[in-house]
């Protein structure tokens, strides 16, 4: 190993370390960014190599900038806290029951808006409800999180991992729902059980209901309007095998200035609360990434997914699994983007690449550093006065994920 690549590894480790840890409470984005202004201004990266690497996520910037623009407006007029408010008054007084209405919108969210808006702006609209019903909010919590990543592969749409790992290889919205209608039934079906059996003692007995539940104002209805009309031109678009980013983000821009001017309010104050630092950490991540193919790692993952190719269904199952935990170590966005580049190299059997995209999107169930969806989870719940420490999640995580996991690629290896 050369000094260079060593340099270059040490840059890239101890940026994703910065990415996770988030040491001195500098925001995901700003590691991700110095790490590969580091790399060019060092020389270990032209500029050039990490421009082009920019620009590759270009769909995802676009896909993430109109859902963000879409959660954003939704959650300023209330329209998660009326999704959270119903369910406790469904609930019937049943604890149980809420888990059960709050999973399920969790997966009505996640599917429709993205593993990212369950866990930032559901999330605390569960905490609240929780607190109103006066249940235990932490396995309603933790139903947030499992369901942002379990659900996460029903639909193209659903995780922005998904954008990463395809890229604009992206299948048909037929090809995707032939290949992951059946897995994702068995990954939300399984995460759903053994959560619920891991915190039976949390959830049994009773709550209250009938919590004052403010009505959807103008703005509220026209924003969840808006989320109906976005996710149905996204599926449209996935059906003719259109890229995502452009559909999103026109409906994500004209469904928040059109309820923003409609109540006589500012666009521009809502997107000043937009988390727009996701944008650059994504950016950095590509660099970063691109930086880790210049040594030569890629190429011989790339080679090692080739050498296994004589058996596609062993090396489907190994890959899947092998990127679930990897995805536990470096998060799944930087896991995803090395998986894709591989994948781009090696064009391994589609079943593979399937294998891999429920590795990425489901193993991060394991941990809290696992994905972007549930360090933004983690800090949601921060900011409501709770917590979840690393050995609490992996408690849960370790149960759920892997049996999660096991269920959705046997359910994918038996597609022929």
């Amino acid at each position: 190993m050369t000094a260079a690549i060593g340099v270059t590894w040490a840059i890239a480790g101890l940026s994703t370390v910065g990415v996770i840890g988030r040491p001195l409470r500098c925001p995901e984005w700003i590691w991700a960014v110095a790490g590969a202004a580091l790399l060019v201004s060092a020389g270990l990266m032209p500029a050039s190599a990490a421009g082009a690497a920019i620009a590759k996520g270009l769909d995802v910037y676009l896909f993430l900038t109109g859902m963000m623009l879409l959660s954003e407006t939704a959650h300023e007029h209330g329209v998660f806290d009326w999704v959270a408010a119903t369910a406790v008054n469904q609930a019937n007084r049943s604890t149980g029951r809420l888990f059960l209405l709050v999973y399920l919108a969790g997966i009505v969210v996640t599917v429709f808006m993205s593993n990212d808006a369950t866990a930032v702006v559901l999330t605390p609209a569960v905490f609240v409800a929780a607190k109103k019903a006066k249940a235990d909010p932490l396995p309603l919590l933790l139903a947030c999180a499992l369901i942002a990543n379990a659900a996460s592969f029903v639909l193209p749409i659903s995780n922005p991992a998904n954008l990463v790992l395809y890229g604009s290889q992206m299948p048909s919205l037929g090809q995707w729902l032939a290949s992951f209608a059946i897995p994702s039934l068995a990954s939300v079906a399984v995460t759903f059980v053994t959560l619920r059996l891991i915190e039976r003692q949390r959830i049994d007995g009773s709550c209250e209901c009938d919590v004052e539940r403010e009505p959807l104002t103008f703005g509220g209805r026209l924003a969840l309007a808006g989320i109906l009309l976005t996710a149905a031109v996204l599926i449209l678009a996935s059906a003719f095998g259109l890229q995502l980013g452009l559909p999103t983000i026109i409906a994500g821009t004209t469904t928040a200035v059109t309820v923003s001017l409609l109540q006589q309010q500012s666009p521009i104050a809502l997107m000043r609360s937009v988390s727009w630092g996701v944008l650059p950490l994504v950016a950095g991540l590509f660099v970063l990434v691109q930086a880790l193919d210049r040594t030569g790692v890629i190429a011989l993952i790339s080679d090692r997914l080739k050498g296994l190719a004589q058996d596609p269904i062993k090396t489907a199952a190994v890959a899947g699994t092998a990127l679930a935990f990897a995805s536990n170590l470096i998060n799944n966005l930087p896991a995803g983007l090395i998986a894709s580049t591989a994948a781009a190299q090696a064009r391994p059997p589609h079943i593979v690449t399937d294998a891999l995209l429920i590795g990425v999107d489901l193993g991060p169930n394991l941990s809290v550093t696992g994905s972007l969806a549930t360090i933004l989870w983690l800090q949601a719940i921060r900011r409501e006065g709770e917590d979840v420490g690393f050995l609490r999640f992996l408690t849960v995580g370790a149960v759920t994920m892997p049996t999660a996991l096991a269920a959705a690629l046997t359910a994918r290896l038996l597609i022929t």
